[in-house]
């Protein structure tokens, strides 16, 4: 097949790119040149946000099999792109978010949840606004049949650039106690990066169009098997003191900004988060690596960096201030029954 990839040099385009040409798919990178995109992919230069900044696009006599576009700004970029391109490629394909659904989302929610308000042609206003605008483009463009869009949940693996797991992987591997979310058996909810990739490009194969949750089934792993791969990648004398969630909130950490991943047991947000219906994208091919591979191949690719990995300029670095966990953790040695 001949794929277009919108953006492809970081994450989950890259990811992509790489998992197409892995098939020996001939693609091209539509990227505004910051980074290089994966060997033996074919690089065209623009910028989204600028005028006239989809020229390279529009002077290319020769059309795509399907484009996948990552974007997360303002919809309008994706509408653009895809109103140029509806007559170019057979199909679009959008990575998305689980965001589009409006919140709180219902614990064990499908593809018929509530959505988000959207418009397709909106500059940028909030992330899950952005995304749905992103989603009405990309269907308005290609119609329901030939626009797939991928509602991601926490993504995770090589190339993080959002800086969720790497944040565990260097707290780890500094070593001495850290403190460890509980409980230990919490089921967590996620997806490899190169796994959503594989999915993705299936479905594109066999036409698939509509939405689509795209995050593994619930209870992949927990937060101990999580916490504990990380232990064994880094090598770290590191010691995990599981810490009860009612002893980490009334010390007023944040869970998911300060402690990457982990949402609180009990409630709606847990549930939210870490239990969406993906049965439909299981039916359709999704199949999840073990966490223990994803832990091992990020902790690879980030010592390569030497520990500290790339960070969107639109997210805020993730992670607990030491001083704050130091405090947690004398406190948390006596509490009785702190950490299960």
């Amino acid at each position: 097949m001949r794929l277009l990839v919108l953006g492809g040099t970081e994450f989950v385009g890259r990811a992509v790119v790489r998992a197409a040409l892995g098939r020996g798919w001939e693609v091209t990178v539509f990227h505004r040149g910051r980074h290089e995109p994966p060997p033996g992919a074919r690089s065209l230069h623009g910028d989204r946000t600028a005028p006239d900044g989809l020229a390279a696009l529009a002077a290319q006599r020769a059309g795509w099999d399907a484009v996948v576009d990552t974007w997360s700004a303002a919809p309008r970029a994706v509408h653009e792109a895809a109103r140029l391109l509806r007559d170019r490629a057979g199909r679009y394909a959008y990575v998305s978010s689980r965001s589009v659904y409006a919140w709180p989302w219902p614990p064990g929610a499908a593809e018929d949840a509530p959505l988000v308000e959207g418009a397709a042609d909106a500059g940028a206003t909030d992330y899950a606004a952005d995304k749905r605008g992103g989603e009405l483009a990309a269907v308005g463009a290609f119609g329901v049949a030939d626009a797939l869009l991928v509602r991601a949940g926490l993504i995770l693996g090589p190339y993080e650039n959002v800086g969720r797991l790497p944040w565990w992987l260097t707290r780890i591997a500094r070593g001495g106690p850290v403190l460890a979310p509980g409980p230990r058996e919490l089921p967590l909810q996620y997806v490899d990066a190169r796994d959503l990739a594989d999915w993705l490009l299936g479905a594109l194969e066999r036409g698939l169009g509509g939405p689509y949750n795209l995050v593994s089934p619930p209870g992949h792993t927990t937060m101990g098997e999580l916490l504990a791969a990380c232990v064994r990648a880094t090598g770290a004398d590191a010691e995990l003191r599981w810490t009860a969630p009612e002893t980490i909130l009334a010390a007023g950490i944040e869970p998911w900004t300060e402690l990457p991943v982990w949402m609180p047991p009990g409630g709606e947000t847990h549930g939210a988060v870490h239990g969406a219906d993906v049965s439909r994208a299981v039916a359709t091919g999704l199949v999840c690596r073990p966490v223990t591979e994803t832990v091992e191949d990020t902790w690879r690719w980030l010592s390569g960096l030497g520990g500290t990995g790339p960070l969107r300029p639109d997210r805020s670095r993730p992670g607990l201030d030491p001083e704050v966990e130091a405090k947690v953790l004398a406190l948390a040695q006596g509490v009785p029954g702190t950490t299960p």
